[in-house]
């Protein structure tokens, strides 16, 4: 059985006097992809910024590699560096080129090699289609393009997983498809990642296991077949429900 990278135990975390998470509990191991489902404002998002230590938790614990996630602890530099993490909004600095996007984190926090990294960079940036957008600011490009770069940005810091935060809630129809198609190959790879999303074509080709939270805490886990074909609780088959129109009779 491959090695557990996250251990999520009991997590609660709160927003003043709304609780997000509710005592949460939830495991990733090497290799796996792990999408998670809800309704909005369930703490999907949240508890992928818990993982990556962004925001405090008030009660249970994360352990990445049997190192615990704390955001104020001297360690966390190191654990971000192995979780990686991709906005939903690109969090792409404007007045940088592409690549100067890409090699500053590399060659700043890991002390890298510029050329190395900028080999790295180029040939990442070859595989999704955008080498010839090195020298472009992030204006120029489209937003499937920014989100290409911004997934490369993740790669180039060699994390043990990645983390997908609702990457195409903000592009055209059109630009999803390049986007997934990306993270669909990331896939095939091996890579382990957890990916919140509201694609649920894409939940069930890319999933090893879908878990499906509500109100701060999972309702149902499983495989994509036993979720997407047979949902066990009446919520999940509620939300489920939500993504699929009966055809309408027009005239009378």
């Amino acid at each position: 059985m491959k090695q557990e990278l996250i251990n999520i135990d009991s997590v609660v975390k709160e927003f003043g006097d709304n609780r997000v998470l509710d005592g949460l509990s939830l495991s990733v191991r090497e290799g796996e992809v792990v999408v998670i489902v809800g309704p909005s404002g369930c703490g999907k998002s949240t508890l992928l910024r818990c993982i990556n230590g962004l925001e405090p938790i008030q009660g249970g614990e994360i352990m990445f590699r049997g190192q615990k996630v704390d955001g104020n602890s001297r360690s966390i530099v190191g654990i971000r560096q192995k979780v990686g993490m991709v906005f939903q909004n690109y969090e792409l600095f404007p007045h940088m080129t592409i690549l100067e996007n890409i090699v500053l984190s590399p060659v700043l926090v890991q002390k890298r090699s510029r050329k190395e990294v900028e080999e790295e960079a180029m040939q990442l940036l070859s595989r999704v289609g955008l080498e010839e957008k090195r020298d472009s600011f992030p204006r120029e490009l489209s937003g499937g393009q920014k989100q290409r770069v911004a997934i490369v940005r993740a790669l180039c810091m060699h994390p043990e997983v990645l983390l997908f935060d609702e990457v195409t809630a903000a592009l055209d129809p059109e630009m999803v498809r390049e986007v997934l198609d990306v993270m669909l190959t990331l896939a095939r790879q091996g890579r382990t990642m957890v990916i919140v999303t509201h694609e649920m074509s894409f939940a069930k080709a890319v999933a090893d296991r879908v878990v499906f939270i509500d109100e701060g805490n999972i309702v149902e886990e499983g495989s994509p077949e036993e979720f997407f074909e047979h949902p066990g609780t009446d919520r999940a088959k509620r939300f489920l429900n939500t993504f699929t129109y009966e055809k309408v009779e027009k005239g009378a």
